[in-house]
């Protein structure tokens, strides 16, 4: 008989208190700072809710985020290892965060600390839903009686399959990230140019395409997936989005229509990456070909 087992995860996972209660999964928040002032991102949104966060951006406020220290996870993964459960860490990608390096020096600290317990940590090289996608999965499949290697090695095998297409309203944001420049912000705006992005096979958001035009940025997320999905019937997939949820109601139902999912589930984009893409985001996450 295996032995009990935590799959823990970070807020950048997006996930609602009812999914992660769904995957029994345990998320460790991550903090950004907004007007001089450190706020934890916890799933219940106690210290800030999504809506605040989203309106003090449009106002003019800059969030800036920082990575979970060793300190911090370690805490997090040894109040489990203390009371005897065995921990499978589903880390933040490595392509956008320092915090699978530091999650991975505190697993190897605690593991001389408690030989007896098993410590995984997991690269999921994702993010926001889709990471949220890979722990809900992993959750799925621990309550089916599922050991924790097999968990996983499910969730090495599949990472690379699990497919980020977004695109966003406002290219300010982007900008202040460096991810375009300001000339291109400048004239893209004018142009009503809008970018699609994915996360890349290690982990890195990538600008793909530009079109011109909300409408057509939308399809462009449905032509990529019509482009690489796998099996669509039998997939749980995701929508996320800041601060637009009709639309997002909206794509659910064009993705129902066309793909036929098990279900299309949808999120709203916390703080941790909304810092980087602001409010207006849309973006689509299901298992594909290949990302």
């Amino acid at each position: 008989m295996s032995q009990p087992y935590v799959i823990l995860t970070e807020s950048s996972c997006d996930l609602t208190p009812a999914l992660l209660a769904q995957a029994g999964a345990e998320v460790l928040p991550l903090n950004f700072t907004m007007d001089g002032k450190n706020y934890p991102h916890y799933p219940d949104e106690r210290e800030m809710t999504i809506a605040e966060f989203y309106d003090r951006m449009r106002a003019g406020a800059v969030a800036v985020t920082a990575a979970a220290n060793v300190a911090e996870l370690t805490d997090g993964m040894e109040v489990h290892l203390q009371a005897g459960r065995d921990v499978l860490f589903l880390c933040f990608s490595s392509g956008l965060s320092s915090t699978r390096d530091a999650c991975a020096i505190a697993a190897v600290e605690l593991g001389e600390k408690y030989p007896g317990r098993k410590i995984y940590t997991v690269d999921t090289l994702a993010a926001s839903g889709g990471q949220g996608l890979l722990v809900l999965l992993a959750g799925r499949m621990q309550k089916a009686g599922a050991s924790i290697e097999e968990v996983r090695d499910f969730v090495e095998d599949t990472k690379l399959h699990m497919a980020h297409w977004f695109t966003v309203d406002d290219l300010t944001y982007l900008k202040r990230g460096g991810r375009v420049s300001p000339t291109a912000a400048a004239v893209g705006t004018m142009l009503n140019i809008k970018p699609v992005l994915h996360v890349d096979d290690e982990g890195r958001l990538i600008p793909m395409e530009k079109v011109r035009g909300r409408k057509a940025a939308l399809a462009a997320l449905l032509k990529q997936m019509r482009k690489t999905v796998k099996d669509p019937e039998s997939q749980t997939m995701m929508v996320s989005h800041s601060c637009c949820l009709e639309e997002a109601e909206n794509l659910r139902e064009t993705v129902l229509a066309e793909f036929h999912p098990k279900e299309v589930l949808i999120t709203e984009l916390g703080p941790i990456i909304g810092a980087h893409t602001g409010p207006g985001l849309m973006a689509l996450f299901f298992l594909a070909d290949h990302r």
